[in-house]
């Protein structure tokens, strides 16, 4: 059976103001960018919007709840939703720098899974006592995370998304000549810093299990997702609904 609870001021602004705010601004540039075309190219980068969205969703539904075992599992889809954006940018990167023909659909699939195999491995630290992520009345319903489970989710996202992301886009860059083209790519490369200072910010977060940091990392996160969100799409977001 699942329980309710009277959520704290804390948690209200931290998880539907700042979260909610995220989520109405990633879901308005996603759909720009699908509503002016669906081809390969704008799906993959609105993927990086949609993604984080699913998984703020799924925050939304189980903030309330106390049953232990559903709000751990909910957290995970969560993590994975919100985790699993940075991937989209490396597909993105690697379309741009070689090609949709040789980048094929086949082989975006390719890296897709495997990068979400990865990061679905984040389900069998939950079954190990203090080992994975710890949600209950003790926790005042926030996660926990261990030392474990953050670095798994930390060596993860930077070998799997992370690096691969700033070399390929480090790479496009030295390849524009024109001015106008490397300002705009630079817009692009901010934003997508800002994206993963944000991400690894609830790492951080989660690991210290600190209310006070948690209040600190939701304000200025809503910051860093906002100014990220926007600056890539202005980086080339405008550009490919062309």
């Amino acid at each position: 059976m699942v329980y309710f609870q009277s959520l704290t001021t804390g948690r209200i602004i931290t998880v539907y103001i700042a979260q909610g705010v995220i989520l109405v601004a990633f879901l308005y540039l996603a759909i720009k960018i699908l509503l002016r075309d669906r081809k390969r190219l704008n799906v993959i980068f609105a993927g990086l919007y949609i993604s984080p969205v699913i998984g703020f969703l799924i925050n939304f539904l189980y903030a309330p709840m106390t049953d232990e075992f559903i709000v751990l599992i909910l957290n995970f889809f969560t993590n994975f939703g919100i985790f699993y954006a940075p991937i989209f940018i490396v597909v993105f990167d690697l379309i741009l720098l070689k090609s949709e023909k040789i980048i094929s659909t086949s082989k975006q699939l390719i890296i897709l899974i495997i990068y979400g195999i990865a990061m679905f491995g984040m389900i069998f630290f939950l079954f190990i006592p203090g080992f994975g992520v710890t949600i209950n009345q003790g926790t005042g319903w926030s996660p926990e995370w261990s030392l474990p489970f953050f670095i798994y989710v930390v060596s993860v996202e930077t070998i799997g998304a992370l690096i691969p992301s700033l070399y390929f886009s480090f790479q496009i860059y030295k390849k524009f000549e024109d001015e106008m083209l490397k300002r705009k790519w630079r817009f692009f490369i901010y934003g997508f810093i800002a994206l993963m200072t944000f991400m690894y910010a609830i790492f951080i977060s989660n690991y210290l299990a600190n209310a006070t940091v948690r209040l600190l990392i939701g304000a200025i996160g809503i910051i860093l997702a906002l100014l990220g969100g926007f600056l890539m799409y202005f980086g080339v977001g405008k550009q490919i609904e062309k």
